[in-house]
């Protein structure tokens, strides 16, 4: 059925399949064997564009249909994702390269929640009647911002897909949406169950392309009213430049993370979760545990322990249900990845597991811990994205929280603590958009999820999400007479 399915992927606009109006395909390849899965079309975005905005007119019947029913669509997407959850965990995994038990219980499982959470939303989006002068009557309105577009990231397809559609649909918006050229399979058969679901065409539309072209498109495109990236820094200002100089679209930014942990004590939980965070995805998380902050007088317990639990890591075919640990992504993120591992040997930090490519087929790097590390080096400042483990040792809780904090980064952290005063103490002090306490990639449909600094603006998932696609409307209306 898979090789059947594979033969040519074609682009999803207003509920129908195309074939690319210049003629162009572009290949996907298995990281894992190097083979090349299928060819997909690439298509620009203006016919695309055109069906989310006329989806979205006034008078269509995306906009004449009553909230329940929005929300009744979204859960008969979440049915038809529970029914293909087998074809859908497969293709992620051909496609990314990720471990099959992963992509079936973790990514599977938080898409199918998404997308049920904001069907939940879709018919409690309202505003407030607002106290004003007493000859006035003011009501607030939250209405649809318009054509959303979406720009999803290789490390996530499926996941961040839902991220960006629930809660785009759930407040009546349309959506065009570009997966990474890397990873286009799941987004592609999401466009058949959007239409087996029965959603109005135009809603949703998925145009498969490259950064610079359909991407770009996207971020400057006038008849798009919001944008929302996950990706690097360096491309998310692109986006706001881009989108600035068009028609000042909204813009949601989930960007790169060089995420601290600060370990105080329960070291043993400490020592599985953080390996866990850094090397979770083969190392390919905007969250992973990049900077793991040890208290000096359990430094070198820690180290002992991470290298004795890197160890239980199991390196194979991804397919194999006994794999916990698959293949990077491509050549290009392999190179870079192992370029930062060389600089950490010559900048002097202590190689103590791993840092080795392993096998000669498929894109594997062996997991890798580095202890001794200090605060220049480039596996101390860069975002690897890639599975290397860097072990700080630190004398107080300030020099913690000061070393924390010196990224250009916030987008999550976590505190290692049997004291909960401290645990809370040293959360307040972490500038991150997100806190774990005893604990690491605790994500959730209903909490909030975003960065400070230079890891993005807004936030996506909860009910926070909700006012990235919104529109507030005040209606104020004059009293004829005052009793």
């Amino acid at each position: 059925i898979i090789m059947v399915f594979l033969t040519l992927m074609i682009i999803f606009i207003n509920n129908e399949w195309h074939t690319s109006s210049s003629g162009k395909t572009f290949p996907t390849f298995n990281p894992a064997t190097g083979v090349k899965i299928c060819d997909v079309e690439e298509e620009d975005v203006d016919r695309a564009v055109g069906a989310a905005k006329a989806a979205g007119q006034r008078g269509s019947p995306w906009r004449r249909m009553d909230t329940s029913s929005r929300g009744m669509l979204l859960h008969k997407l979440a049915d038809l994702m529970e029914r293909d959850r087998l074809l859908l965990a497969t293709l992620e995994t051909l496609d990314t390269g990720k471990p099959f038990l992963q992509s079936f219980f973790i990514d599977l499982d938080g898409s199918i929640k998404t997308l049920r959470y904001y069907a939940g939303w879709a018919d409690k989006i309202h505003g407030k009647s607002l106290p004003v002068d007493e000859s006035f009557m003011c009501l607030t309105k939250h209405e649809p911002v318009g054509v959303c577009g979406a720009i999803i990231p290789w490390n996530f397809p499926l996941l961040m897909f839902m991220w960006k559609m629930a809660p785009a649909l759930s407040c009546g918006n349309t959506v065009v949406i570009k997966p990474a050229e890397q990873t286009p399979l799941t987004a592609l058969h999401i466009g058949s169950l959007i239409k087996e679901a029965g959603f109005p065409p135009g809603v949703v539309n998925i145009v498969p392309g490259f950064g610079p072209t359909a991407g770009a498109a996207i971020a400057s495109h006038m008849d798009i009213n919001k944008v929302a990236f996950t990706g690097s820094t360096e491309v998310g200002q692109l986006i706001k430049e881009a989108s600035a100089k068009s028609n000042l679209k909204r813009v949601t930014l989930e960007l790169g993370g060089k995420n601290p942990c600060i370990v105080f004590a329960d070291l043993q939980l400490a020592v599985e979760e953080t390996q866990k965070g850094a090397l979770y995805n083969q190392g390919q998380c905007c969250t992973a545990a990049s900077r793991v902050f040890v208290e000096e007088s359990i430094y070198e317990e820690f180290v002992r322990r991470s290298i004795e639990n890197v160890k239980k890591i199991v390196i194979g075919d991804p397919l194999d249900p006994q794999t916990s640990h698959g293949p990077q992504i491509d050549r290009q993120h392999f190179d870079k990845i192992m370029d930062l591992i060389k600089s950490g040997k010559e900048e002097g930090a202590r190689l103590e597991y791993g840092g080795a490519a392993l096998g000669e087929k498929g894109l594997f790097i062996k997991p890798t811990i580095f202890s001794g590390v200090k605060d220049h080096m480039r596996i101390a400042k860069e975002e690897i994205f890639g599975p290397v483990q860097c072990i700080f040792s630190f004398k107080s809780p300030q020099e913690a929280i000061e070393r924390a904090n010196s990224s250009q980064y916030g987008l999550v952290s976590a505190v290692f603590t049997t004291s909960m005063d401290r645990a809370l103490s040293v959360s307040a002090a972490l500038e991150t958009g997100t806190v774990w306490i005893n604990c690491y990639n605790a994500l959730h449909a209903q909490t909030p999820f975003g960065g400070y600094k230079m890891s993005g603006n807004g936030r996506e998932l909860g009910e926070y999400a909700l006012a990235e696609y919104s529109e507030v409307k005040a209606v104020t209306i004059k009293l004829s007479e005052t009793l």
